[in-house]
């Protein structure tokens, strides 16, 4: 019996101390809200378990050290990897810039219409040579444009997994198929698919996985990087510090290999346990499940405002917990602002993807994004909402 079918929504809701009130949450692709699961991890590591990771020679630190670890295993397991080819980062903003700075071989990437700027940025900085693949009319990326895009100058393929603002889901397989047949490795942006989808990245080919812990109801301030072990052998590491050294003199350094070696001061001790929380509560309750879960709420909300003559919708029918749109007349700041008034909290603006909103015609969206504690009442209010809204703008 899958965890979702098992429990009430009310069931689930109660699990999360920043829903109490009847607040209808529907931003999760911002951030997740977190269950008490993770809440209390957190404060027995910061608290009653807490010392410093792999220095001490004292117990408390030795047990510390061996619970920071089994949450890179928890963490890991979740995306089907090794621990030791995973790495902490600040977030998957710090894993794509390591990957930017730190792949030996600069050349040209390929990214698409639709990324998020922390998959654009990064590697402007790192002066990489960046061509941009087109969307299909739906909002997904235009693989078929990529194939005929890609030449053996190009190094790295960036895509997001899921779209942030689409929710649209890359053929992913596909894109690390055609990545390789020019020699070049493929970096997913996972941060909108873990929370949502059951990953593998073995099956999935990529050669890079980043993902942050805070969409995974977990933490901020955390994340990872997955990358293949004999390619992060080969990279450098790109901040240097106490941790990722093998031997230190004023002569020269020598450097830990990975993971450590990208890991460069004292960790996010606390965020890491309560990532490893996160990836279990999230493997309690199936991945499977909240992918089905999520999608009877887009299909739920996109057929309720597909009736609307003044709505447009941006994205695949089949987007991935995550439904954009517009009001027409209304900017979706006024929307948002309205729709807190009664109690539902959506994104409105340009999602941290202005590329896409010149793409999309728009200077800006509104976003209603669904986590595993949505449920119709949430879609309920924000049609009352919007409803609301329409009358004061006439």
């Amino acid at each position: 019996m899958n965890a979702i079918s098992a429990l009430a929504p009310a069931d689930l809701k109660a699990q999360f101390p920043g829903l109490a009130g009847g607040w209808h949450y529907l931003d999760t692709a911002a951030t997740a809200q977190k269950p008490q699961a993770v809440l209390d991890a957190a404060l027995q590591a910061m608290g009653a378990d807490y010392a410093t990771v792999h220095r001490g020679v004292y117990a408390r630190s030795a047990d510390m050290t061996l619970a920071f670890e089994a949450s890179r295993e928890k963490v890991a397991s979740l995306i089907g990897a090794s621990a030791q080819e995973l790495v902490f980062t600040r977030g998957a903003t710090e894993a794509i810039n390591l990957v930017a700075h730190s792949y030996p071989r600069k050349g040209r990437v390929l990214l698409s219409l639709l990324e998020h700027h922390s998959n654009i940025v990064p590697w402007q900085l790192a002066g990489w040579q960046i061509d941009v693949c087109p969307l299909t009319a739906d909002g997904q990326i235009d693989l078929d444009a990529a194939e005929a895009m890609l030449t053996a100058e190009h190094t790295m393929v960036a895509f997001a997994h899921v779209s942030n603002v689409l929710g649209s889901v890359l053929d992913a397989r596909r894109a690390a198929d055609l990545a390789h047949a020019v020699g070049a490795k493929l970096l997913l942006d996972g941060c909108q698919a873990v929370p949502r989808l059951a990953i593998d990245v073995t099956a999935l080919d990529c050669d890079f996985y980043a993902f942050s812990a805070h969409k995974l109801y977990g933490p901020t301030g955390i994340g990872a990087l997955w990358g293949r072990a004999d390619l992060l052998e080969s990279m450098p590491p790109w901040q240097g510090g106490g941790a990722m050294i093998d031997r230190v003199t004023f002569a020269g350094t020598t450097y830990a290999p990975p993971p450590q070696r990208f890991e460069a001061g004292t960790p996010a001790i606390v965020e890491a346990i309560a990532f490893g929380a996160a990836a279990d509560y999230v493997r309690s309750v199936g991945l499977d499940a909240i992918h089905a879960h999520e999608a009877a709420l887009v299909s739920e909300l996109r057929a309720a405002l597909r009736t609307r003559n003044d709505v447009t919708l941006f994205g695949p029918e089949d987007s991935a917990g995550i439904v954009s749109f517009a009001l027409d007349g209304v900017h979706p700041h006024d929307l948002g602002t309205i729709l807190d008034e009664e109690g539902v909290a959506i994104r409105a603006g340009h999602h941290c993807a202005q590329p896409l909103m010149e793409h999309l015609g728009v200077p800006a969206t509104a976003r209603a994004s669904f986590g595993l504690y949505s449920d119709q009442d949430d879609i309920a209010a924000l049609l009352r909402g919007i409803e609301r809204t329409r009358r004061i703008f006439g």
